[in-house]
């Protein structure tokens, strides 16, 4: 199946709003600051501060961006320490009570400020160093990026709640488990060891469901290894209807990503690509290591239509997963075009 370039000139998928999992909020999550996305976040906000601050001492525009200039020169070496700190002890911070976090971001915010302020003496700034104006500010800063972590995870709580409910229901569908189920039965006579392995890769799949936490990550071996369960069991019950392609990359697999994040992807494309079709139609799952980025497909040819369109829950709980587990590295797209639909996502190697 030729799908390299489906997604060639897709634009990205509008990101739902960030969900994370209640079970995680007593984890430092509001001290991950190892997301290239609270990076970005973190400097903008910073140097947005100190340039509006800089407006009430500046006499003209060009006095205006000498001193923008001036502080950034202390400023972003600073936040970034902040940064790669609080990155460094995360697992160490994991340990404090959440008031003991915020502190130590706080005292941390108020260390980076006299950082700041050593750069300056350093670059000869001038006689009158503000130090301890320097870690008062670096100290407000760090409170309310804290602050804004805090309020990220909690606000997120409920909402991945109605996720997770969504997830069980996108994933254990009554008409799969019938049909699973009766074609066990069917084979119990005639064929009882693939009845048995039906039913063993069918106990996997609940197993799986129900006992996943969506605020964790796996492999992407193991969720490879649950994709390859369900469509063993589509398998038995479509036959040379469905025909499966994989091309998986080994350096690949080691990639975190979120439980059950393919088994509803592939079980779309069984659903839209194989049902409806007297034929049959094409699923490949591939997956590639591109540096330190690993592109993730699901494809699916579509020859009698994609049929029933559904409510895109299934796709929306793993795209609100993947953000969640890797915030901007974490991408998803999809796209009809052609007769093949394809689901395609990239996450951190």
């Amino acid at each position: 199946m030729m799908d390299s370039q489906i997604l060639s000139t897709l634009q990205e998928t509008a990101p739902a709003p960030l969900e994370p999992v209640a079970g995680t909020a007593r984890r430092a999550l509001v001290f991950d600051a190892c997301h290239v996305g609270v990076i970005l976040r973190a400097v903008v906000f910073v140097e947005t501060v100190m340039a509006v601050g800089a407006i009430y001492a500046a006499a003209s525009i060009g006095d205006w961006l000498i001193r923008v200039a001036v502080l950034t020169a202390a400023v972003l070496p600073s936040v970034l320490a902040w940064l790669i700190v609080a990155c460094s002890l995360k697992q160490l911070i994991a340990r404090l009570p959440h008031w003991g976090q915020q502190a130590f971001g706080v005292g941390l915010g108020a260390l980076a400020g006299l950082y700041g302020c050593g750069l300056l003496a350093l670059g000869g700034y001038g006689p009158s160093i503000p130090w301890v104006g320097a870690a008062f500010t670096g100290a407000l800063l760090a409170a309310a990026l804290v602050a804004g972590l805090v309020l990220r995870a909690k606000t997120r709580m409920p909402a991945d709640a109605a996720a997770r409910l969504s997830e069980l229901q996108a994933r254990i569908r009554p008409h799969f488990l019938f049909n699973t189920l009766n074609t066990a039965i069917a084979l119990v006579r005639e064929e009882p060891a693939k009845a048995e392995a039906v039913l063993e890769d069918l106990s996997e799949l609940f197993r799986h469901a129900l006992e996943a936490n969506p605020g964790d990550s796996v492999t992407l071996s193991e969720e490879i290894a649950l994709a390859r369960r369900y469509l063993e069991i589509e398998q038995v019950r479509f036959g040379d209807r469905l025909q499966l392609e994989w091309a998986l990359d080994p350096t690949a697999g080691s990639a975190r990503v979120p439980p059950l994040m393919l088994q509803p992807l592939v079980e779309n494309a069984v659903k839209h690509g194989v049902e409806p079709s007297a034929e049959g139609a094409q699923v490949k799952v591939s997956t590639q290591r591109r540096g330190g980025t690993v592109v993730i497909k699901v494809t699916n040819t579509v020859p009698g239509g994609q049929g029933v369109r559904g409510h895109g829950v299934a796709q929306r709980n793993v795209q609100d997963r993947l953000r969640l587990l890797h915030d901007v590295q974490g991408q998803f797209q999809a796209v009809l075009k052609d007769g093949m639909y394809q689901v395609r996502m990239e996450v951190p190697a």
